[in-house]
């Protein structure tokens, strides 16, 4: 589950020469790129390969550990790996572009990403699997900045026609995964089995590669004299490390001493992070976050909508997917299919969000929360049965649920950013995406843990009705919880000020 966001340079951290020339380079872009559809093309292919890989291992999970072995915790990692990853790397990769080129990044970016997907596709081992999915995270962090940054450049005052594409894209791809997965494993293409979720990016990717190579421009550094805070971003990564791995392995272990001892180290070392981001700052250094907005009370009401959110919507999916398949054994196309109807309410709910949310402003957030919540109060209901409901009969939650989700998707960076000073946009959507990665990471490592607190592997049908059932209500919960924190947000978008 994914929204994707460029991280620029913070300006303020600039020497003034760089700034200069960054303007220079932004006002002689605002003339529009003359293939800049076609190059569109690939930026789209692009990002709809990280939009992919985020969501599409949770139907394969299963089959992957039937195959290669490896416990409950593994089925999470699979999925928590690539977005901590993501997370942490989105830290520095808009920066990347800013110093070497948008176009040269991305490419680079793009080749690791389908090396490490080539490396996920043949991995003999369940560990050589997960160690692959974490540099397949870590590369969608490079490419992905470059995507936006590069739109900008090639349409100038015509961004708005080519993001208008993401909304639909970004609804249908991050469900649609999973029914794509389905497809896939069940199919056995080849004898290929799940590999195919991940050698099907070879293909996609190397027509990107190539039409981005030959189409894309090849603009210059944006930023003279920048240098990366490395140190800050591996603080950054081990905090989150120390938060996330015992809530994956804790509870499958029986929550050792030094499973409690990680989670409260991670508190520490974050903070420290935070402190070392404030002293470059002061003294002049570019940090790797924008700290003026935190004074904003708006935009960190922002933080906490995108925390609750999308950790709450990435977990239930993992648990929805495992409740289908290890407990009602279903085949993965038979998981995907049951699922179609979310996939079609996220697509149907972020065309509506996109074109109702500039009159309603913060509103459509709250109707699109409502909308989840009536959908995951039929499906409680539904897992408290004397009988586990068949496919028909999810229809309806999922489709409703879906609609609301999807109708957040579109406007909710706009809407968190609406009160920004315009220098401070582009940190503090990056920042957001990073959070929204690590929020993603938490949920399948917290709700799938309640998941299989309340069920073990082989258990049946009603265990796994039962655990599915409480992952549903905590999602209630954190879904009124998010309709809470959106009164805190600005009531209109930044381009609608």
């Amino acid at each position: 589950m994914t929204l994707t966001a460029e991280i620029p340079t913070n300006d303020a951290a600039r020497p003034a020469a760089a700034v200069d020339t960054a303007e220079t380079a932004s006002a002689a872009n605002e003339a529009p790129f003359p293939r800049r559809w076609l190059g569109l093309i690939a930026i789209l292919a692009t990002t709809l390969l990280n939009l992919l890989d985020a969501s599409i291992v949770n139907v394969a999970a299963p089959a992957i550990r039937t195959e290669l072995g490896g416990t409950a915790a593994t089925i999470q990692w699979l999925a928590a790996g690539y977005t901590l990853a993501l997370a942490i790397g989105l830290l520095t990769g808009g920066r990347l572009g800013d110093m070497f080129g948008r176009k040269k990044v991305l490419m680079i970016g793009l080749v690791g990403f389908l090396a490490a997907s080539l490396a996920c596709g043949a991995a003999g081992t369940i560990e050589l699997l997960l160690i692959a999915r974490v540099v397949q995270g870590a590369f969608a962090a490079v490419m992905v900045p470059q995507c936006f940054g590069l739109i900008r450049d090639m349409f100038g005052r015509e961004m708005g026609k080519a993001y208008a594409l993401f909304g639909p894209m970004i609804g249908l791809a991050t469900i649609g995964g999973p029914i794509l997965a389905g497809l896939l494993v069940d199919a056995d293409l080849f004898g290929s089995g799940w590999r195919s979720i991940f050698l099907l990016n070879l293909p996609l990717g190397i027509a990107a590669l190539a039409l981005g190579v030959k189409i894309l421009p090849a603009g210059a550094p944006t930023v003279k004299g920048l240098k990366l805070d490395l140190g800050g971003a591996v603080i950054a990564a081990v905090g989150m490390s120390l938060l996330l791995i015992p809530l994956v392995e804790g509870h499958e272990l029986g929550w050792p001493a030094w499973s409690i001892a990680m989670l409260v180290a991670s508190v520490p070392v974050l903070a420290v992070f935070v402190r070392l981001q404030v002293r470059r700052a002061r003294s002049g250094k570019t940090a790797l976050i924008e700290l003026s907005v935190f004074k904003k009370r708006s935009y960190t009401s922002g933080i906490a909508f995108v925390v609750v959110f999308f950790g709450s919507v990435t977990g239930f999916s993992l648990a929805v997917g495992l409740f289908l398949q290890l407990g009602l054994g279903y085949s993965p196309l038979k998981a995907s299919l049951a699922m179609a109807s979310w996939a079609v309410g996220a697509f149907i709910g972020s065309g509506v969000g996109a074109g109702i949310a500039p009159k309603l402003g913060r509103n459509i957030l709250h109707i699109g929360l409502a909308g989840m919540v009536i959908g995951l109060s039929i499906l409680f209901f539904q897992l408290g049965g004397d009988s586990a409901p068949g496919p028909w009969a999810l229809v309806p939650a999922l489709l409703v649920f879906g609609i609301g989700m999807g109708a957040i998707f579109v406007p909710l960076f706009g809407i968190i950013t609406g009160d920004l000073e315009d220098h401070e946009v582009g940190s503090a959507s990056g920042l957001l995406e990073s959070f929204q990665q690590g929020a993603a990471a938490l949920g399948v490592a917290g709700l799938g843990t309640v998941f299989f607190s309340q069920f073990a592997i082989g258990a049946g049908a009603a265990a796994a009705m039962g655990a599915a059932q409480l992952v549903t209500g905590l999602t209630v919960l954190l879904t009124v919880v998010a309709f809470g924190v959106a009164f805190g947000l600005p009531k209109q978008a930044k381009a609608e000020h």
